[in-house]
């Protein structure tokens, strides 16, 4: 009978730990749609608010660094408080600012309500990853936060079809209050079924004095497999980022001269590229943890190369390298969730907040500044409002991702050297990739 009833335990916690998954899926994805809210109506908002290619850059750049910045005292309060908290904090917060966008007509509303929003955003995905590496055991942790990936596109999708058709039909202010009402909803799923752990599990949380969180957030920085994971989250995420929050739609419309249906279904083919590619790294990852890095350069060496030929052409590219670009671009965001999974990997549970904090801090700061740049290039230039930029000055402005990559991959390739050097030290030999291979093989061949 003990067997039995452990049996029923093992099964009712699974169940649990899916339920919980669903909610945080849930409360994610209109974290998204919040986030890319402004992708596909960066048009509407230059004539709403009569701004050009700087100040509507703004909009997205004081967005993301917002979110940076708060991702450390985030984390911090993750471990203090528990994630559940800290996901209804942000889905309240996040509502606030898009009913505020609803009603906004002038700039400083509008930059206040994408503030907003970005504070709200900067509570949601590390909490659910929280609650996840709770709930689930460490080796299905991988997929699980890749999963979780994979439903965040999800809200891009929502935000770039019906959150548009809402912008050209019913207008401005029923759309964004619409977001708004998908926040709150979020927010009453969160209060009445997500947990922090399982029951009769321990709550990881500690309330901890400054000096020890400060103390905590220098020995996670210290270890090469944390900075490891920080410099895999600056390099792979920001230029879909840049692409899909603000400047994909305009440069695919204006600069490619697509029509506004064609530029749409190249946005919903990179969400349905992340999507896809999600569960594949996340299975990789959790075979293959000693090579976890060769993924990420595979990534950023692919969109550096795709980004460089379509930099070099001429004229307009071809649909078919339109399609490549936006199919490599999609394996940045599940790219960029490897960097948590080192951070998962050489950080205790007591102090996991701040290290996925500032892992999380990196890809925006890199997709903020890219953000940025490429407003400030394109304005210039002269390049007027996103429905006049030229092709030339798009080529100019994107530009500025190559330094980035440059950057990110030699802090990667140092810190990995670094941290093959502590897992030596440790006794742990990672080997030669034609091993790995071999060795996979021979498991595949084993199971059959």
């Amino acid at each position: 009978m003990s067997a039995v009833a452990g049996t029923r335990a093992l099964d009712g916690r699974a169940r649990g730990a899916w339920l919980v998954f669903g909610i945080g899926a849930v409360a994610y994805v209109v974290t998204v749609l919040n986030r890319t809210s402004l992708s596909a109506a960066g048009i509407d908002a230059s004539t709403r608010y009569g701004i050009g290619a700087g100040t509507l850059s703004s909009f997205a750049v004081l967005q993301l660094l917002v979110y940076a910045l708060l991702q450390i005292p985030v984390g911090v309060l993750i471990d203090r408080w528990g994630p559940r908290r800290l996901v209804v904090i942000g889905a309240v917060t996040m509502a606030a600012g898009q009913f505020l966008l609803s009603v906004s007509t002038d700039v400083s509303a509008a930059v206040l309500a994408r503030v907003l929003v970005g504070a709200g955003d900067a509570a949601t995905f590390v909490s659910v990853l929280r609650i996840a590496t709770n709930w689930f055991p460490p080796q299905r942790v991988p997929v699980v936060t890749q999963l979780i990936g994979l439903c965040g596109q999800l809200g891009q999708v929502l935000s770039l079809i019906p959150l548009v058709a809402l912008l050209h039909g019913a207008g401005w202010t029923t759309a964004y209050a619409s977001a708004a009402s998908l926040s709150v909803l979020a927010a009453v799923l969160a209060v009445l079924v997500l947990r922090d752990v399982p029951p009769g599990a321990e709550n990881p949380r500690r309330v901890k004095a400054l000096s020890s969180v400060a103390g905590d957030l220098r020995a996670s920085l210290r270890h090469p497999g944390t900075r490891l994971g920080l410099w895999a989250h600056f390099t792979t995420p920001f230029a879909g980022n840049a692409f899909a929050l603000l400047w994909g739609y305009p440069f695919l419309v204006s600069g490619q001269g697509l029509s506004p249906h064609a530029a749409s279904t190249l946005l919903t083919v990179y969400i349905l590229s992340s999507a896809a590619t999600g569960p594949v790294l996340g299975r990789l990852v959790a075979r293959h943890p000693l090579r976890r890095s060769w993924l990420v350069l595979a990534i950023v060496g692919s969109q550096a190369l795709v980004w460089s030929v379509l930099l070099l052409l001429p004229g307009p590219a071809p649909v078919a390298l339109l399609v490549v670009l936006v199919l490599v671009m999609g394996t940045g965001v599940p790219g960029s969730l490897i960097g948590f999974d080192y951070a998962r990997s050489f950080n205790p549970a007591d102090r996991l907040g701040g290290a996925t904090g500032m892992t999380n801090v990196m890809g925006f700061m890199s997709s903020v500044v890219v953000l940025l740049v490429i407003g400030l290039l394109l304005d210039a230039q002269g390049a007027g409002t996103p429905d006049t930029y030229s092709l030339d000055a798009f080529r100019v402005a994107f530009a500025v991702q190559l330094p980035v990559w440059l950057v990110g991959t030699v802090g990667i390739l140092v810190s990995r050297r670094q941290t093959r050097a502590v897992l030596a030290r440790d006794g742990v030999v990672v080997p030669r990739v034609r091993e790995a291979i071999r060795r996979d093989l021979a498991v595949r061949r084993g199971r059959g």
